[in-house]
Parts: structure tokens; sequence; C-alpha cells
């Protein structure tokens, strides 16, 4: 009677889940738990999870029904199903837990690489009930796609030949699937989220206040009136460093620095709204500055603080910067709907200041540099067709973060010299262009003793997943995996298909909630980068001790 139930236990789970898929499932499980670029939450880590193991099911019931139609097709006895079963019933067992313990600590490892707090794994436990939860409810969705095609098919034979059936009815089905996700949700999605974010714009963050300084947009001497700036360009012009500020740290005397900026809504067009910032430029003499930079904001207007501080300390006040609005949208909404605004805004703002510097006599033009991060830097390129044209139109670039879709960041990436490696290129003997994950990168080895003006620097930190992401880490080993891993990553980081995907998708979430120098956190190590850069373009130049004490100003800040 005891082995009558067991039988019948064992049966209705089989007629539930194919054993070879369960079996996929519990190694992709395995696998999910292993580490990626940064620590993860136990939500987004039981999120990855259940998405590996409903893949890994979905990986072993098409292999199951490849064999099968490949002919091979045993009769297993009752007694070999139930100690199939049995097996894999002890493996979950024994691999769940075991996995489960062992990714807490190794998430433990990853927090000590970049200094965070450890959690203890408490929480960990709740990881296995969400990722099945989040597996079972995407298994049944597919059946339930799989058995929506069935019934188109069904009811096509009536008109077509079954195969043909099939096909059109997989076909409509992804047309549709691919309507509704990409299509009519996306615009939902985006549209709510542009509705909020433009809700958000109209405030000003606690303690911000508008400038007096006439250097700055936004003050009563500024054309673009403090209301229109939106709540980035308000922090952005209110912000930074003070003459004071600068002079105390350098301990040489210091300008105020020049701050100008336009919100999205100040002209009907990008070219509209950078002829505004262009004029800004022009009303505070900023054509008369050593350095004239423009800064590519992110998707709702945001300009790294950290990079344009370092700026203005580095240069003693002598600059200006120039930025603008271009969307009320997050960063991440826009990085996965709305790639063309940024690049559209991009070249409008570099081509109309371009266009108004290169019409000032050359011996007393300031020196022309651009800078961005994340969306900012993939937007700032677009102004260029690659490194060639960059190096011809500015004096010095400063890239943090760049996107790994970023197609100038790809060419030149792609041109790099043949005995170095994808996670820290060198391009020409680092000639012109250099690439770092910290500052003392961009005097390594195997670079140049001569870095020849201008001089461009692409910051990526080794751990920052907004640089390593893309899609073909489904499928493809990616080069910056290959061993020995670059410094910053866990040594036991393992490329896994489809689940490092997902892994490096989860960590692209709290990529900015780390310390500076690990993900996508690009800190007050901007100062020394910056310094590299103008190194010989201007007339100022601030001793290690002096760039170490702007280094705590803006960190302190």
């Amino acid at each position: 009677m005891q082995q009558s139930y067991l039988v019948g236990v064992f049966s209705t789970v089989a007629r539930t889940f194919h054993p070879v898929g369960l079996a996929f499932a519990v190694l992709f499980f395995a696998w999910s738990m292993s580490p990626s670029l940064l620590p993860r939450p136990w939500f987004l880590q039981a999120l990855a999870t259940g998405i590996s193991m409903a893949i890994g099911y979905g990986v072993g019931r098409l292999l199951a029904w490849l064999t099968l139609h490949l002919g091979f097709a045993p009769r297993w006895s009752a007694h070999a199903r139930i100690a199939g079963w049995t097996i894999l019933s002890l493996t979950a067992a024994v691999t769940i837990p075991t996995f489960t313990i062992l990714g807490a600590r190794w998430q433990d490892i990853v927090r000590d690489i970049v200094g965070t707090q450890r959690d203890g794994g408490h929480f960990y436990l709740l990881v296995v009930f969400l990722a099945f939860t989040v597996a079972i409810t995407l298994v049944f969705s597919g059946r339930a796609l799989r058995w929506l095609s069935n019934r188109i098919t069904h009811l096509g034979t009536r008109f077509v030949p079954t195969h043909t059936a099939r096909l059109a009815s997989i076909a409509l089905l992804f047309t549709f699937v691919v309507f509704v996700v990409d299509g009519a949700a996306q615009r939902v999605i985006v549209n709510v989220a542009e509705r909020s974010a433009a809700a958000v714009d109209v405030d000003t963050a606690p303690g911000v206040t508008a400038p007096i300084y006439p250097e700055r947009s936004g003050s009563r001497h500024s054309a673009q009136a403090w209301n229109t700036l939106g709540n980035q360009g308000r922090s952005f012009v209110a912000g930074g460093p003070t003459w004071r500020n600068i002079e105390i740290a350098t301990g040489q005397p210091a300008m105020t620095p020049i701050r100008v900026y336009a919100g999205r809504d100040s002209g009907p067009t990008f070219d509209d709204v950078a002829a505004l910032v262009v004029d800004e430029l022009e009303r505070t003499g900023a054509f008369d500055r050593s350095v004239l930079a423009v800064a590519t904001a992110t998707g709702s207007g945001w300009v790294n603080p950290n990079v344009a501080a370092a700026l203005e300390f580095v240069t003693g006040g002598d600059s200006a910067i120039a930025s603008m609005q271009y969307s009320y949208l997050p960063s991440p909404v826009s990085f996965i709907a709305d790639r063309e605004t940024p690049q559209q805004a991009g070249r409008a703002l570099f081509d109309a200041v371009y266009e108004r510097w290169s019409s000032k006599p050359i011996d007393s033009r300031p020196a022309l540099v651009v800078f961005g991060e994340s969306l900012g830097s993939y937007g700032g390129q677009a102004a260029f067709s690659g490194g060639y044209e960059m190096l011809a139109k500015v004096d010095g670039a400063l890239w943090s973060g760049t996107p790994n879709f970023t197609e100038q960041w790809q060419l030149i990436t792609a041109s790099r010299d043949a005995n170095s490696r994808q996670a820290r290129p060198i391009i020409a003997s680092g000639d012109h262009i250099r690439f770092a994950a910290q500052p003392a990168d961009v005097r390594g080895a195997g670079l140049a003793a001569e870095w020849r003006s201008p001089r461009i620097v692409y910051w990526q930190h080794s751990s920052d997943p907004i640089v390593w992401w893309n899609s073909e880490l489904i499928h493809t080993r990616p080069e910056w995996l290959n061993k020995p891993l670059a410094p910053g990553i866990d040594p036991n980081l393992q490329w896994v298909p489809f689940v490092t995907f997902w892994q490096i998708t989860a960590d692209m979430v709290f990529s900015i909630d780390v310390p500076s120098g690990h993900g996508h956190s690009y800190g007050p190590e901007a100062a020394y980068l910056w310094a590299d850069i103008l190194d010989g373009i201007t007339d100022k130049k601030l001793s290690p001790e002096q760039l170490d004490r702007v280094h705590a100003a803006i960190g302190r800040r």
C-alpha cells in the first residue's frame, strides 16, 4: 500500500513537471547563487534566481523533447521512475539549502570587496520561497502560451496543413507578445513614468535655493528663470564650490565658477534650448575663462556633482560648465525605452557651443572639454563619429560609466592594441585615449611615457554593470570575464549562459548605491583625472598634496 501511495505521489508530480526540466531548474538555481559584479539585495537575488530556474526548466524540457523526437524513448518501469524521482528529490534537498548558504557567503565576499556592510544572510531564507514563486509563475505562463498556440493551431488546421497552422500560430503569438511587451505596455509605462517625473520636476530639492551670483543661470541676472530649470537643473546651478571653498582647498586665488543651464521646456526644440545655453555662456563671460566644459546630462537633467566640482577645483574656478535638460524620464527608464533623445540633445548642445566657440579668436578662446556620465556619456559622445573626430574638436574629455551600447565606445574599444584586454583597453599605446578604473590607471603599465594632448579618459569601474551589460551575455562569454579578472571583481565570478545575463541585470538596479570607486558610483577621484587631462592645456597646476585636499573637500560636500 505504501508503494502504491509513492507511485501515486510521483505520478502526480510527473504529470505536472518534467523530471529533466526540474533537474535543470535545480542546476540553474545553484548557478544563480554564484557571485556577480555587485552585492544584491535578497529580493533581487530571488528574482534573478526565479527567472534562471524557469529558463533552466525550459532548457531541460526542450532537451527532453528533442531526445524524444530523435527516437530515444525508453520505457521506464514504475520502480525506475520512483528511483529517479527519489534521486532528484534528494539532490534538490541537498543542493538548494547548500547553495542558498553559499550564495549568502559569496554575497558577503562581494560586499567586502566593494566596502559595504555585510547583512548576515538572514533574508536568504526568503530567497527560496520567492524564487520558486517566480519560477512557477513563469513556467505556467509559458504553458498558457503553449495552450493558446495549440488552440490556434487546431483552428488553423481547418484551412491549412498542420505544420503551416503551427508556424502561423507561433508567429501570431510572437507578434502579439512583442506588441504587448515592447509596444503598448512600454508606451504605457513610459507615459506613466514621464507624468510622474514631470510632477517631481517642478519640486526643488531640500536646501537648494536660487543662486545670487551672476555667473549662474537662474539668478536674477539670468534670462533663464529659476522655475524653468527643472529639479536637477536647479540643483546644478545652485551647487558646486564657491571661490572661497576653492581657495581654502588649494591655497591659491580662485574665481567664481560659471554654471549655465536651460530646462527642457525653455524652447520648442533641442536646438532652441541649446541656443539659450549659448546665450547664457555669452552673458556670463564664459568664453573668457580658461576652460569651457560641455556636460551632457542624464535623462532627468542630472550632472554628476563630483565631476563638475572637481573640474572647478582643479581650474581654480576659472571655468564654465554648460548643460541642459532634455527629458523628464529618470535614467533607468530612458536606458530601456528612449535612447534617441540623449543623442539628439547631446549633438544639439555640443554643436551649438562648438559653433560659437569656433568663432572666437584662436589665441583667446578657452580650452574646450566635454564630460558626461552614463546616459550623459552616451548622449555626449553622439556629437562625434568616433575617437578621431573627438580628438579633432575638443581639448579633453572625461566619460564616466559609459553604457555598453554606446557606438563610439564600442568602436574605440574594438580598436585596442593586440596585447590589451577589453576590461582595460590600450588605444595606440595610450597616445591620446586612455581607460581607467582608478586614477592611477592612466599612468599604468603598457602605456606610452608621453601622454599627448588632447587627452580623452574613459572612466569605467571594473564592477560597473552599466559598462558591461548587453544582450549577448545570454549566449556568449564576454572577453572581460577572461581570467585573470580585473581588480575589484570577485575572482570566483563565472559566466553561465542565461544566468549571468540576469545577474548583471539585477546588479544594475542598485549600482550607484555602493561606495565611490565601485559599481556605477563615480566620485571625488575625478579631481585626479581632471588634473591629468588638463595638464599642459591650462596654466593651472596643483601639487599632489593640493589634489588630496581637493579630493577630501569634494568628498565632504
